[in-house]
């Protein structure tokens, strides 16, 4: 067995084979502290909601955190930002242990193989990623798994591009950044990330509009299109604004890391994925854009994931199904392409 995890800013999912199918787990990685009393805590128990008790009261995790703060109209706080590991968060190494214990489970044998997804070093921050990724891979190796390291934008390749054996261009749209890689054979040629993704989009909107950021993003998730024809000074209309200045944003730090490289005189798919892009007209936006973009590579096929939340984790599964198998993702393109094409559930507590 193999299990692939995606610790994402937002959220953290985890995938793995059971069957034929793709099981997904995922939980908010959120955190919302209330005070404590015996009526609360019967409630929560009651309801079955994610807590722990501390010493100056409780804090809600996951799923259930940001559904409270929302009612609330409280800010969900989060163990991580901009992609890595939140150093304004105390509590943050301890909360995630118990959100990824909750998500992963118990391996199901010894040293069971695990992939787990961090950032590329951004491009456009002084922000140094090493510590947010040992300190992962610590924690996980901890829960007795055999853990491996993998760039968000090499797992999207992963997941979406074994058809083209795994070349292309991957881009994960995820909340705290945005993660980009080129690979070539499943060789990555240039992996970066830039510090703007589902996260920026929401605190630029929360700022133009006057609202809540937590409403901000509930709106986004439930946006019907993305388009042009929305009402000026309406929160669909700013999500719209700062979307187009997301896509220009990554575009312009593609074509300059491109220049920084000489890749091979290829076609290059591209695939799209990540929790951001979820927004019905995102892709076409993002793909119009592309299409005019003068790249220094010729872009072939531009695809959006199937899947676009739970993308990450499912090249994370694949690369660890692969290493598993003792394979190089370039000689394993069969039984990725089976994984790939399998059906998904998502699983619920």
């Amino acid at each position: 067995m193999a299990k692939g995890l995606d610790i994402g800013t937002m959220n953290i999912i985890c995938a793995e084979k059971d069957g034929e199918d793709v099981v997904f787990m995922k939980q908010r990685n959120a955190f919302m502290n209330l005070e404590s009393s015996d009526l609360t805590k019967n409630m929560l128990d009651t309801s079955k909601v994610l807590y722990i008790e501390e010493e100056d009261g409780i804090s809600l995790l996951g799923e259930d955190a940001f559904r409270f703060a929302t009612i609330f109209e409280k800010e969900a706080r989060r163990p991580m930002s901009h992609g890595i590991i939140s150093p304004r968060e105390k509590e943050a190494i301890p909360i995630m242990k118990l959100i990824v214990e909750r998500v992963l489970g118990n391996p199901k044998s010894p040293k069971e193989v695990l992939y787990i997804s961090t950032p590329a070093g951004p491009v456009d921050v002084d922000i140094d990623v090493l510590y947010h990724k040992k300190t992962m891979e610590a924690l996980t190796k901890g829960l007795n798994y055999d853990t491996h390291v993998i760039d968000e934008g090499l797992a999207v390749i992963y997941s979406e591009l074994s058809d083209y054996n795994f070349t292309g261009l991957g881009i994960s749209v995820g909340a705290g950044m945005t993660n980009v890689t080129l690979a070539y054979l499943a060789s990555p040629l240039m992996s970066f990330s830039v510090s703007r993704g589902g996260d920026w989009i929401d605190e630029q909107v929360a700022k133009s509009t006057g609202l809540p950021k937590e409403h901000v993003t509930a709106t986004k998730e439930k946006i019907s299109k993305l388009s042009k024809q929305v009402q000026i000074g309406s929160p669909e209309g700013a999500l719209n604004v700062y979307y187009d200045a997301l896509m220009t944003y990554v575009i312009g730090h593609i074509n300059r890391r491109l220049g920084e490289i000489t890749p091979p005189k290829v076609a290059f798919p591209c695939a799209i994925a990540g929790g951001s892009s979820l927004p019905q007209g995102f892709f076409e936006m993002f793909e119009k854009k592309l299409r005019e973009a003068k790249f220094k590579i010729e872009v072939s096929k531009i695809v959006h994931a199937k899947d676009p939340l739970n993308a990450v984790a499912r090249g994370c599964l694949i690369a660890a199904r692969t290493f598993e198998e003792g394979k190089h993702p370039s000689k394993a393109k069969q039984s990725t392409q089976q994984q790939s094409s399998s059906k998904t559930t998502q699983k619920k507590e």
